[in-house]
C-alpha cells in the first residue's frame, strides 16, 4: 500500500488492530500459568466500541478451539456471550449464530448461559442518558426501529439451539420466569416480553401451558392491584381535566400533529396499571385469535388444545383469585369462537360446583363464574341457559331435601352452606339478565318454564337464600318474578330487613356481628370490562345491563336511583372490587359438609355434547 497521499485521519483502518496472541495461543499460555494475554483478551472483548470485523475475527478463532473452552473458562465465555451481536451486520449475526451452535454442541454446560443471553434480548435495550459526563437516568429504548429484526434473530437463535440440543425446553421455563420484567416496567417493555414468550410457544409447544401460566400470573398481579373504582376514578379525573383544558371553539386552530395524536391518547388508560394490563390483554387476545384461526378459517384441533391449556391455567390461577376484573375475559373471548367451547366451559364450572370434594370456596367461585357467564355472554343461547338452570335448580332442590331430611336444625350459616347460596345467587342473577330472552319468543311457554323451576320453594326454604344473596340481585329478582307472578319475594325480604342480623359467620371467618350486605363475598367475574383497547374485542360479545328497560319493575325510589348517569350495571357499588390482594378468596376450605351428591350429572346430558365428547361440534 502506498503511503503517499493517504489521508490517515479520514480513512478507515485497513487492518483490525488487536493486542496479544490468538485465542488458541492465549489459552495455551494460561495453561502454563501466564494469564496476562487472557485478561487482555477479556478486556478487548468487553470494549463497547468493538468493531464488526473484530467480532467476526474473534468468533472465528473461538470456533476453532471449542473443545478447549471447558467450564474453567466460563468468565471468558460469558464475556463473549455479551458481545453486541443483535443489531449488527448480517455477517456478525451469521458468525455469532454459528458460534452458538458450536458452543451448545461441544460444551452443553453453557446451554443455560446461552438461553439467558437470548432471552435478555426479548425487551428493548436500555439506554443511559448523560449530562455533563454524569449518568442521570436509564430507560428502555422503546423507539428502536430495529426491534422486529432483533426479535426475529432471537427466535432464530433459540430454534438453532433447540435443533442441536433437543432437551432445551426443559431448561427454558426457569429462565423465562427469571427474565420476566417487573410489572411496574413500561407497557412497551412488558408488551415485547409477553409477545416473545407467546411467539416462543409456536415452535416449542411443550411449554405453552407453563408460559400461559407465567403470563396470566403476572397479569393477575396487575389486575388485582388496580380496583374497578380506582380505574373509573382515574378516567373520570382525566376527562374532567381534558374538558377544563379544552379551549373555546373557534378561538384558535389546534396544531395538526396534536389532532392526529388525539385518537391514540383517548385509547390510553388514565390509570398506569390499567394501561399496562390493557396492553398485555391486547397481545394475549391477538395470540388466542391467531392460534384459533389459520388463513382466516377456524382451526378446531388447535383451538381445542389451546382451550385445554387455558382451562388448566384458569383452574390453577384465575378461579382461586378474588376480584380479578379482566384476565378471566381471555376464556370469555375464546369461548365466543364456537358454542361448543362455551358449553364445555359451563360444563367444567358445573362439575366444580357440584363436586363435594372440592374446597367450598372454589365451588362458590365456580357458581359465580357460571351465573355471570350465562348472564353476560351474548353468544350463549337461551337453550343452553335453560339447560344450565335445570341442572342448578335440580341440585338446589336436592340440597334442600337433604337439609329437610337431616333431622338437624337448619340455620343460615354461610360457612356450612356457601356453595348452596352461591348457586342460588347464580340462578337469580341469570334470570335477571336472561328472563326477557326466555319470554319474548313464546310468553306462554316461557312462563310455564319459569313456573316449572319451583322457585317458590327455593325462596321459602329455611336456608333463606334471599337473606344472604346480594340485595341488588334479590330486589331485581323479586321485581321480575312479581311482574310475571312466578313467585312473591317481598314478604320474605321485608321480614329479613326487620330482623336484627344474627351472628352470621361469613366466609372470611370470625363470629363478629355484622351488617355486611355482601356476606357471601359475592364476586361477578364478568362485570363490565373497563380496558379500552382490548375491550373493543369484548364489547360485541357482551350483554350490558339495560337500566331503562327495567325501571318499570322497581319501586319508585329504586327506579330513580337506577337512572344515575354512567351507571351501566345495577350492581354498581355493591360488589367488592377494591383492596384485593392476589390470592385465594377469603373463605373456609373445610366447609364441604351438607353437600348432596348430584349423582354425577353433567351439563352435556342436557345440551349438546361438550367439546371433548364430540369434537365435531367445534
Amino acid at each position: 500500500m502506498e503511503v503517499e497521499g493517504w489521508d490517515f485521519l479520514n480513512s478507515p483502518p485497513v487492518k483490525t488492530v488487536r493486542f496479544g496472541g490468538s485465542v488458541a495461543e492465549t489459552l495455551d499460555k494460561l495453561r502454563k500459568g501466564d494469564s496476562s494475554d487472557y485478561e487482555l483478551l477479556k478486556h478487548q472483548l468487553a470494549d463497547p466500541d468493538i468493531k464488526d470485523s473484530q467480532i467476526i475475527s474473534w468468533l472465528q478463532e473461538f470456533r476453532g478451539c471449542m473443545t478447549q473452552l471447558t467450564k474453567d473458562h466460563e468468565q471468558l465465555i460469558y464475556t463473549v456471550l455479551r458481545l453486541p451481536w443483535v443489531g449488527r451486520s448480517q455477517a456478525v449475526v451469521d458468525e455469532f449464530l454459528a458460534f452458538l451452535s458450536n458452543l451448545v454442541s461441544a460444551q452443553t454446560v453453557y446451554l443455560c448461559a446461552c438461553l439467558k443471553m437470548v432471552v435478555s434480548h426479548f425487551t428493548p435495550k436500555r439506554v443511559t442518558i448523560c449530562e455533563g459526563g454524569v449518568d442521570i437516568s436509564e430507560s428502555e429504548d422503546e423507539e428502536d426501529t430495529d426491534l422486529p429484526r432483533n426479535f426475529d434473530l432471537c427466535h432464530q437463535a433459540l430454534q438453532l439451539i433447540i435443533r442441536y440440543v433437543p432437551s432445551t425446553s426443559r431448561f427454558l421455563m426457569p429462565i423465562l420466569q427469571d427474565g420476566f420484567p417487573f410489572v411496574q416496567k413500561s407497557p412497551r417493555t412488558l408488551e415485547c416480553y409477553v409477545h416473545n414468550l407467546l411467539r416462543l410457544t409456536v415452535y416449542v409447544p411443550s411449554i405453552r401451558r407453563d408460559v400461559l401460566e407465567l403470563i396470566v400470573g403476572q397479569l393477575l398481579k396487575l389486575d388485582v392491584s388496580a380496583s374497578r373504582e380506582e380505574i373509573e376514578e382515574a378516567e373520570e379525573n382525566q376527562n374532567q381535566s381534558q374538558n377544563q383544558d379544552q379551549p373555546e371553539e373557534g378561538l384558535f386552530d389546534m396544531d395538526e400533529d396534536m389532532t392526529a395524536e388525539q385518537p391514540h391518547r383517548t385509547n390510553m388508560m388514565a390509570h398506569p396499571v390499567a394501561e399496562r394490563l390493557d396492553t398485555l390483554m391486547v397481545v394475549l387476545m391477538a395470540y388466542i385469535r391467531d392460534i384459533c384461526n389459520v388463513d382466516g378459517s377456524f382451526h378446531a384441533e388447535r383451538t381445542k388444545e389451546l382451550y385445554k391449556d387455558l382451562l388448566s391455567v384458569f383452574d390453577k390461577l384465575i378461579l382461586p383469585t378474588h376480584a380479578s376484573g379482566h384476565v378471566q375475559y381471555t376464556l370469555f373471548y375464546l369461548c365466543s369462537f364456537k358454542l361448543a367451547l362455551a358449553e364445555a366451559f359451563l360444563d367444567h364450572l358445573w362439575k366444580v360446583l357440584q363436586n363435594p370434594t372440592q374446597p367450598a370456596i372454589l365451588r362458590q367461585a365456580a357458581a359465580g363464574y357460571m351465573g355471570s357467564f350465562m348472564a353476560r355472554a351474548k353468544f350463549v343461547p337461551v337453550l343452553t341457559v335453560r339447560a344450565c338452570l335445570d341442572l342448578l335448580l335440580t341440585w338446589i332442590h336436592a340440597y334442600i331435601d337433604s337439609q329437610d331430611s337431616s333431622g338437624r336444625q337448619v340455620c343460615c350459616d354461610i360457612s356450612l352452606h356457601g356453595p348452596f347460596y352461591a348457586a342460588c345467587q347464580a340462578v337469580f342473577y341469570t334470570l335477571v339478565f336472561r328472563h326477557r330472552a326466555m319470554l319474548e319468543a313464546n310468553m306462554k311457554k316461557g312462563l310455564e318454564y319459569l313456573q316449572s323451576l319451583n322457585l317458590e320453594r327455593l325462596v321459602m326454604c329455611q336456608l333463606n337464600p334471599l337473606k344472604v344473596c346480594l340485595p341488588s340481585v334479590t330486589s331485581m329478582f323479586a321485581a321480575i318474578t312479581r311482574k310475571y307472578q312466578v313467585v312473591f319475594c317481598y314478604t320474605i325480604i321485608e321480614r329479613n330487613n326487620r330482623q336484627v342480623l344474627p351472628v352470621v359467620r361469613s366466609s372470611a371467618g370470625g363470629d363478629g356481628v355484622t351488617t355486611n350486605t355482601n356476606p357471601l363475598d359475592s364476586f361477578f367475574p364478568f362485570d363490565p370490562y373497563l380496558l379500552k383497547r382490548s375491550g373493543q374485542l369484548i364489547e360485541p360479545l357482551y350483554q350490558a345491563w339495560d337500566d331503562l328497560a327495567e325501571t318499570d319493575l322497581l319501586p319508585p325510589k329504586t327506579a330513580q336511583e337506577a337512572q344515575k348517569e354512567d351507571e351501566d350495571d345495577f350492581l354498581s357499588g355493591e360488589t367488592p372490587h377494591g383492596d384485593a390482594m392476589l390470592g385465594l378468596t377469603p373463605s373456609s376450605y373445610g366447609s364441604n359438609v351438607c353437600s348432596p351428591n348430584s349423582g354425577g350429572a353433567t351439563l352435556s346430558h342436557d345440551i349438546k355434547t361438550s367439546l371433548f365428547r364430540n369434537e365435531s361440534n367445534i
